[in-house]
């Protein structure tokens, strides 16, 4: 088979000076389908029911049909509508929609435009991750471009549509990857997840009706309204269409992203795209969407990369990033490691999500270092439960999934801990140890 990238986003996705309108228009047929779309006068129904028959879905873990979500917008409102691009991106192990950033920000901006015109939003935000400033002056000025070009602005394309478009800077949270707590941080406020519903389609950014897609999702849109409906669908499976970007990490030869059609089984990413595992490392668990899902065993490696195939084998396609975790890394230290950024990430808003991980990280603490008890492997489970499904978000989800999976799948090398109060295996320990042992010679200075 074919390992080139030449699908939908990394056609040419390392053409020179892509970051270009002029590169970009030659390179992927740039503002064709805006021209194409707002020129020839298609109705923005028709535009909604064009991604609808695309069958694309929300790329940013939800996989919830785009079409659908924009059809909730009240099409008698009298309130302004805004599309709200999430380009935060903070769920660990995925790092795809920085590089279609980087790299190619005119297919962003034509994919919001179209968006945009949809939902007849005159408005639209990328909301940006904090750590991420260095991207703002790239997208700021495909916006310049683009609006120069007479994309946006007044009447666009002589369709008597307007549009503006405004990149706004996160403060680096991740529960900002949250679509309402996105939205209040955008007001100015504390970002808190708000009580839905109102779901933001009805009432979003400023009380008003509001579309919330993230990066990958709104890119997919040109290519979708330039080509048709059909064209993207010759790719996926018949519930989950189309392309997908997988950001894979951990000890393979070829890490990076990769864009593949959906239904490709996991074994085909790791050994034909990836190049298998690095020499000298052997897979022992496998997290297919991030650090938010349950892991999955190497006997599943044949399971196909699309949601419904996913969810069956008992995790979640999420975000897209692949982590192949190797048999050097000790799943109670990865418990440890996972709840600790829950834990600090947790807006502190609803009980289960801010006493649960909390505890949760206290009890790891007490096993990864040889203290603890049978009984508390148990609890740690007990307390996940309690967490998962009661939260006021699903950051506590994300944070009780995972420790539930290492448990259940690993439950030898939490019981290991107890007996023998130490790691079995422990890759992450033995590289650190030198630094350790630096740092506690120099507190004794």
């Amino acid at each position: 088979m074919s390992l080139k990238r030449e699908l939908i986003f990394f056609a040419k996705i390392d053409e020179p000076g892509l970051t270009g309108i002029d590169v970009y228009k030659r390179a992927y047929s740039g503002y064709q389908a805006v021209e194409k779309t707002l020129g020839g006068k298609v109705a923005p129904g028709d535009v909604i029911d064009i991604v609808k028959a695309s069958g694309l879905r929300g790329r940013g873990g939800a996989g919830f049909s785009a079409g659908m979500k924009w059809s909730f917008v009240p099409k008698d409102s009298p309130k302004p509508r805004y599309l709200v691009v999430n380009a935060d991106e903070s769920e660990p192990g995925t790092f795809k929609d920085r590089e279609l950033m980087t790299k190619n920000p005119h297919q962003l901006i034509e994919g919001i435009i179209l968006a945009s015109y949809a939902i007849k939003a005159n408005v639209a935000y990328i909301y940006i991750r904090g750590e991420f400033a260095w991207l703002v002056p790239v997208l700021e000025s495909a916006i310049a471009e683009a609006k120069a070009a007479g994309y946006l602005g007044k009447n666009i394309q002589g369709s008597g549509f307007d549009l503006e478009c405004h990149v706004h800077l996160g403060a680096g949270a991740y529960i900002c990857g949250e679509e309402t707590a996105l939205l209040n941080s955008l007001e100015g406020k504390r970002g808190n997840p708000r009580l839905k519903p109102p779901f933001p389609a009805v009432e979003g950014l400023y009380a008003c009706p509001t579309v919330v897609n993230n990066v990958e999702t709104i890119c997919a849109v040109g290519p979708i309204m330039l080509n048709g409906a059909d064209w993207y669908r010759q790719w996926g499976t018949e519930k989950s269409t189309g392309t997908k970007l997988f950001s894979v990490s951990g000890p393979v030869k070829r890490p990076g992203n990769y864009e593949i059609p959906m239904g490709l089984p996991i074994r085909t990413l790791l050994e034909e795209y990836c190049g298998g595992m690095l020499d000298g490392y052997t897979l022992k668990a496998i997290v297919p969407g991030g650090s938010s899902v349950p892991a999955m065993l190497p006997s599943q490696l044949d399971t196909p990369l699309d949601y419904e195939s996913i969810a069956a084998a008992g995790s979640m396609l999420g975000s897209g990033g692949c982590v192949f975790i190797d048999d050097q890394v000790c799943m109670v230290d990865l418990a440890l490691n996972v709840t600790k950024f829950y834990r600090h990430e947790s807006c502190g808003k609803c009980t289960p999500c801010r006493e649960g991980t909390h505890w949760i990280e206290n009890i790891l603490t007490q096993l990864e270092h040889g203290e603890g008890t049978m009984e508390q492997i148990d609890q740690v489970y007990g307390i996940c439960d309690m967490i998962l499904g009661k939260s006021f978000c699903a950051l506590g989800d994300a944070a009780a999934m995972p420790v539930m999976s290492y448990i259940k799948l690993f439950r030898d090398e939490f019981e290991f801990h107890v007996r023998e109060k130490r790691c079995r295996v422990n890759r992450r320990r033995a590289e650190l140890a030198p630094y350790r042992e630096a740092a506690t010679a120099a507190s004794q200075v």
